[in-house]
């Protein structure tokens, strides 16, 4: 994908035009995000410890598994439930989370660091929680880190 900018003094509220031989999932997704951009609030992941309702910062989440029904949030020391799923938490955290897995997304600030193995990569986060990179995305995953 090419990106052009253009500076004025004339223009005075900045827009965004996109050329495109057809409209791709990501260029959808692209239009949304830049749509977003200045109405998103910053996120609040409400999610359940037992009976209480418990509201985490996009930057205290370390990792999010979806295990059935439910998914489980992963902080620095605490598991929490969500009845969300798990695509609506990659919408909401788009920004510094990435999926792994069909089941897995984790937050890209927390890694610790990825050590190569037989069955891929496997990701090891600050918390001490670990999980393998699967096959799919782990092209993404090193175009990420520059590989």
């Amino acid at each position: 994908m090419k990106i052009e900018m253009n500076v004025s003094s004339d223009i005075t509220e900045p827009y965004v035009v996109i050329h495109t031989g057809e409209i791709t999932p990501q260029i959808q997704k692209l239009a949304s995000y830049i749509q977003n951009m200045e109405t998103a609030p910053a996120a609040a992941i409400a999610v359940y410890d037992e009976d209480n309702i418990v509201i985490l910062k996009p930057e205290e989440i370390y990792m999010i598994v979806s295990q059935g029904r439910f998914v489980n949030v992963y902080s620095e020391n605490n598991e929490y439930l969500s009845r969300k799923c798990l695509y609506e938490f990659e919408d909401t955290l788009r920004d510094s989370f990435m999926r792994i897995s069909k089941t897995t997304l984790i937050n890209l600030t927390q890694i610790k660091r990825v050590e190569p193995s037989f069955n891929g990569m496997l990701v090891v986060l600050k918390n001490g929680q670990k999980d393998y990179i699967s096959r799919k995305y782990l092209p993404v995953f090193k175009k990420y880190l520059g590989l």
